[in-house]
């Protein structure tokens, strides 16, 4: 199948199909007139790195991910500690966005949003690196 095929069965767009092959992750085969002709195996692949992808898997991961994959001798145990590692990367994150979210509510919840030209979120904003935006003084 051509590659406007192999984008709507995979659910990638073929720019992205493109830089998969670019980068060695994928390898179609190639008609006599030198386009690409992508097989179930590829369209498999294409699913297994969009999946991947979506859970957070960087391209190295997805690299990592495919070569166990496709390796019969493989250990779970080497697939589960590349999982675990993205697991703890993830829950960072999390803690990260919460953080972020206290210190903003705490900013919005001491501004009036009237007429004054205080504003405690702008304060934050722009204290000192060594003060948290939450510490700010209210108006």
């Amino acid at each position: 199948m051509n590659i406007g095929d192999a984008s709507e069965r995979s659910g990638l767009p073929a720019k992205t199909i493109r830089y998969y092959e670019d980068i060695g992750l994928l390898k179609p085969g190639r008609s006599g007139n030198g386009y690409r002709h992508y097989s179930t195996a590829d369209i498999h692949r294409l699913k297994f790195l969009q999946r991947s992808r979506s859970l957070g898997f960087s391209v190295e991961e997805c690299r990592q991910l495919l070569s166990l994959y496709g390796d019969s001798h493989r250990e779970s145990a080497d697939v589960k500690a590349i999982a675990e590692v993205k697991l703890v990367e993830i829950d960072c994150k999390i803690a990260e966005l919460v953080g972020l979210r206290e210190t903003l509510r705490h900013l919005v919840d001491h501004c009036h949003g009237d007429e004054r030209p205080e504003c405690p979120i702008l304060d934050g904003l722009s204290a000192e690196e060594d003060q948290p935006a939450n510490q700010s003084t209210t108006h």
